[in-house]
């Protein structure tokens, strides 16, 4: 079910005025009520994958215990073993087995060999990849007695299936959002009113700019041989935000949706675009995952704990690379996530690996020289990585990089893409210092009403161009 449909449009007020009504009763009863509404906004879209999420859930909430009442290392080893290579076992035939197969199949062809080997062309279930990620953080937590496991199943159900970020995160960590399931909730005015402000400026930045930019972005790339330098710069400033607008409009409606139901997920962007150097964006970008990487991969490698810089640096590629892969079955992928680990070294050597993620010109309206130059460089890095994550083959990113340099002519027709991505700017810039542009709570109430009835009928204005699914549905 897609957040900008018309079904969720009747799935959400229907969902909402059922569990307030059931506030009366026990919590299981709500509980249940978010899980079974969780499941049917899930099977909405595949309903035989329903079994997936159950089955693979009800692993790692069996092991969970098990690893709570075992005190035997080993035991306990094996235990987490088994939990791991089932969540990474399924991950990996239904995300990766056709990339496998193809990229050997390749190899094979290269040395001079037939390669009789046929992909089975394995359906990708939505979401798998963030709800995945979600129950290994549980598991590898309660592991590491960070977290003690819930015996209650429907809270424990519920928390992995969770309707608003079940698809596309924020990934959540079991000691934030598990026992909210636990404690009974009450209904906040000023919560909920928060929460559909944010759910309006997520459908702004999905269906106004984001949804604006696609078409644009998808005909320069697809014909980029026939465009000029500046034109195809263009494609990729549109394609920089096309994503940023649909993957953190994204997670603005999954936690203005949540506050609804008393629920509070992490922040999942922090105005990255904004950032100073690369290790500050990757602290504001896709937060979820990049603290995901951090705590389950990067720092049980060693992190920066090593005395040996060549280790701290060998580290840091191994997370990005394997950032990179997570998002897709693509030798793109790996390179646009290596790439980023390039960009760290700099910041490693120089000692500079820990920049401040405060406010940039916090209590100034400008920033400064120093800050617009560092600002520019990092987003200009940004970009050239996005080439990778948006073209459809490593051939293809750099044949589009080579007619980059080309000549400098620019096609007019393209230019009307900037003003999505200017507005952007100017509205984050000046909210920079908020969770999320429609917190106003300082403006006068004439102004801030215009500016609510102005993103609602640009929403109702552009949603007539139809129902464009998330980019990082397909992760």
């Amino acid at each position: 079910m897609l957040f900008n449909s018309f079904v969720f449009a009747l799935f959400l007020p229907l969902t909402f005025a059922c569990y307030w009504l059931l506030q009366r009763y026990s919590l299981k009863i709500q509980n249940t009520f978010v899980l079974l509404a969780s499941y049917v906004f899930y099977g909405w879209w595949d309903w035989r994958f329903l079994a997936l999420i159950v089955v693979s859930s009800l692993v790692d909430y069996l092991a969970s215990l098990r690893l709570d009442s075992t005190r035997r290392i080993r035991s306990r080893k094996i235990i987490l073993g088994i939990s791991v290579a089932v969540n990474l076992g399924l991950l990996g035939f239904f995300k990766y087995y056709d990339f496998f197969v193809d990229s050997f199949a390749g190899a094979i062809q290269l040395l001079g060999f037939d390669a009789h080997i046929h992909a089975l062309r394995v359906i990708l279930p939505v979401g798998i990849s963030f709800y995945t990620f979600q129950k290994m953080s549980y598991t590898i937590d309660v592991y590491r007695r960070l977290v003690v496991p819930t015996r209650d199943v429907i809270a424990f159900f519920a928390y992995i299936s969770f309707f608003p970020q079940l698809v596309a995160g924020p990934i959540e960590r079991a000691n934030h959002l598990l026992p909210q399931f636990l404690k009974k909730r009450s209904f906040q005015t000023e919560h909920a009113k928060d929460g559909i402000r944010q759910i309006l400026w997520g459908l702004f930045k999905k269906v106004v700019i984001a949804d604006s930019l696609a078409p644009i972005v998808e005909q320069i790339y697809s014909n980029y041989g026939e465009y000029s330098g500046l034109t195809l710069f263009l494609g990729t400033l549109y394609f920089a935000f096309q994503i940023y607008c649909d993957f953190s409009g994204y997670s603005d409606i999954a936690v203005g949706t949540a506050r609804l139901f008393g629920f509070n997920l992490m922040q999942n962007f922090a105005c990255p675009y904004f950032s100073r150097n690369i290790g500050e964006f990757w602290r504001r970008w896709h937060i979820s995952l990049s603290t995901w990487f951090r705590d389950y991969v990067y720092i049980p490698l060693g992190g920066s704990r090593t005395l040996s810089k060549g280790r701290h640096i060998a580290n840091l590629l191994v997370t990005f690379t394997a950032s990179g892969f997570w998002h897709g079955a693509n030798w793109t992928f790996v390179a646009w996530g290596f790439l980023n680990g390039v960009y760290y070294i700099p910041l490693i050597l120089g000692g500079r690996n820990r920049p401040s993620t405060a406010v940039v010109a916090e209590n100034h309206f400008f920033p400064s020289l120093r800050e617009t130059a560092q600002m520019t460089f990092t987003f200009a890095l940004t970009l050239f990585a996005w080439i990778f994550f948006r073209a459809e083959s490593i051939a293809h990113a750099f044949s589009f990089i080579g007619h980059m340099a080309s000549s400098s002519w620019l096609t007019a027709d393209f230019t009307k893409g900037l003003k999505y991505a200017a507005a952007l700017l100017v509205i984050e810039w000046l909210q920079r210092n908020k969770l999320h542009a429609l917190q106003l709570d300082n403006v006068p109430l004439v102004f801030r009403w215009a500016a609510y009835y102005t993103v609602v009928i640009a929403i109702l204005m552009f949603s007539n161009t139809g129902q464009v699914t998330f980019i990082y549905f397909q992760f």
